[in-house]
């Protein structure tokens, strides 16, 4: 579900490696610092142990699969870093060291070869250490991450490293500056996108990232990064926190903000115009769930319909002032490729949404349970419901802001309709649109930088879902959302699919630039493919009129 929704994308995956078992992990790790007299350890050993218990069994498993255990004290760095993020005075709490990074080689006779390794000062010290040790594989890879080193023969300083291929220079070293940079907070939907574009704009390259969420909502980033010019590291923790303090107000889990134009539509929206008496539908069985809600099949004055029920543990002011956004919008579209707003009730706790219901579900489930391979005229047909519904949005000044094939959803008659604006807004020419919004696999690069964008965003998910229909697979599939977002931060696209119609292939690409202005409107898109399907129609009759 997680690939679908973008749930608890801040969150490591779950990953099963046998007989691996944290429980193991962490003894050893106590056992370490006891043997090499940790003050904490010495002093109260209980306790310690007490404290690495409640540590381990907040986060998930793969957290004690990616700890070193010849660096113990790692795992007391974290767990004070967390104790800190507790007190809302001091979030973000961040903490930067300074680490290196060499190529070197182990005996060819061994049968081993060149590497990059990482070494780590000590950690374990005040939250403000900034002592260096210089001693090598002291860091273990997270493997789940590798994908992240994009450009791992690439010197982000402009000094060309040593190819591993490259056996005349193997004895030669090239030295890169590295740091390792370490956030908590208050975990929320998008929380890595705000941190890898805050390390992104004071100019930091991210080599790795190591990402946790605990079970009572806070998350443990680590980030190990390129592109600071020292080794220093007390210049780079004054940096970030001139960048987090430009950011002031956006750390928290909700935002009491609302623009002069979502006040407007508010003030618009009169309850009695869609109000709906809770006691009149009939909730019946559960379709879907998402992070703060559920979806039903229901009943309707006789009428089948979909209810969107907002959990009321989950509720804050962000979600109530999305659920009246969404109803805004619903209530101000109609359109046969836009799903239809029927109703709501608004009588907190109990909010939900009332649409027509949709039998023949998403296209996510359609094409990836099971395994649906499109026929062109099909695939085509989708495109332009897909792009019909896009089109009359962008007309009404709508960016739905998390186009994926979850969120397009079939009829009876096979007909696509564009739902889901939870996080859908009217464009406004004079404000901001909010940044990291979105599922990522699908996110446009302008949106995941936290740069201004419009509506050409929704044409770069676009280029995603068609990338989809052909191939029948879910976006990135090998990576974590993270890294599929920092690859497409660096420009990486979904691999481009064999014996695809070569004309699809050219708009999905002209879709995915990185220059937004460079993409054509959802009209542009609309009248391609519909002419593409008009001479793929032509030829299939024309052996039948001979």
């Amino acid at each position: 579900m997680d690939l679908v929704e973008g749930v608890g994308e801040s969150s490591s995956p779950p990953r099963s490696f046998g007989s691996c078992a944290v429980y193991d992990i962490k003894n050893d790790v106590y056992n370490r610092l006891v043997e090499s007299g940790n003050a904490e350890a010495v002093t109260n050993p209980e306790l310690l142990r007490e404290q690495l218990d409640s540590h381990f069994a907040s986060l998930p498993a793969s957290y004690g699969l990616d700890i070193n255990v010849d660096r113990a004290e790692d795992v007391l760095l974290h767990q004070k870093i967390l104790v800190r993020a507790k007190d809302p005075n001091n979030r973000p709490v961040y903490h930067v060291r300074f680490l290196e990074n060499y190529w070197t080689r182990f005996d060819d006779a061994e049968g081993q070869h060149e590497f990059n390794d990482f070494s780590l000062p000590k950690a374990g010290g005040s939250l403000n250490d900034e002592g260096i040790r210089k001693g090598m594989h002291d860091f273990e890879t997270c493997s789940k991450l590798e994908d992240l080193n994009l450009d791992v023969r690439k010197n982000f300083n402009d000094k060309e490293e040593i190819p591993a291929e490259d056996s005349s220079r193997r004895h030669g070293v090239s030295r890169i500056l590295i740091h390792e940079v370490i956030f908590s907070t208050v975990d929320k939907p998008k929380l890595l996108s705000q941190l890898s574009a805050l390390l992104s704009d004071i100019g930091l390259n991210i080599r790795e990232a190591h990402v946790f969420s605990t079970t009572d909502g806070y998350s443990l980033d680590v980030f190990v990064v390129d592109g600071w010019p020292a080794e220093d590291t007390k210049g780079l923790h004054e940096e970030l926190g001139k960048a987090i303090a430009r950011s002031e107000g956006t750390w928290s889990g909700s935002s009491h903000f609302k623009s002069a134009v979502d006040k407007t539509i508010v003030a618009r929206s009169k309850p009695e115009d869609w109000e709906i008496d809770r006691r009149l539908l009939k909730i019946g069985e559960r379709i879907a769930s998402g992070s703060c809600g559920d979806l039903y099949h229901g009943m309707y004055l006789g009428m089948d319909v979909a209810i969107k029920v907002l959990r009321s543990e989950h509720l804050n002011d962000t979600l109530e002032d999305e659920f009246v956004q969404e109803i805004a919008i619903l209530r101000q579209v109609q359109h046969r490729n836009v799903v239809r707003f029927i109703g709501a009730c608004t009588n907190s706790p109990q909010l939900c949404i009332i649409t027509e219901y949709m039998p023949g579900g998403s296209l996510y489930e359609y094409l990836h349970k099971n395994h649906v391979v499109l026929k062109l005229s099909q695939l085509l047909s989708f495109a332009i419901d897909v792009c019909k519904g896009m089109e009359y949005l962008h007309q009404n000044n709508i960016i739905h802001r998390d186009l994926k094939t979850a969120n397009l959803l079939m009829d009876s008659n096979n007909v696509v309709k564009v739902a889901d604006f939870g996080v859908a807004r009217f464009q406004n020419n004079g404000g901001v649109m909010t940044a990291e919004t979105g599922t990522y696999r699908w996110m446009a690069p302008e949106v995941i930088n936290h740069q201004p964008y419009d509506q050409k965003a929704d044409v770069f998910s676009f280029s995603i879902v068609l990338w989809e229909f052909l191939t029948a697979k879910v976006p990135y599939d090998t990576m974590t959302p993270l890294q599929a977002a920092l690859g497409v931060r660096q420009g990486l696209r979904p691999e481009l699919p064999e014996n695809a119609h070569p004309r699809l292939l050219d708009l999905m690409q002209r879709c995915w630039v990185g220059i937004p202005s460079d993409r054509p409107s959802f009209f542009e898109i609309r009248v391609e493919l519909e002419q593409l399907l008009q001479e793929i129609e032509d030829t299939m009759e024309a052996p039948n009129r001979s």
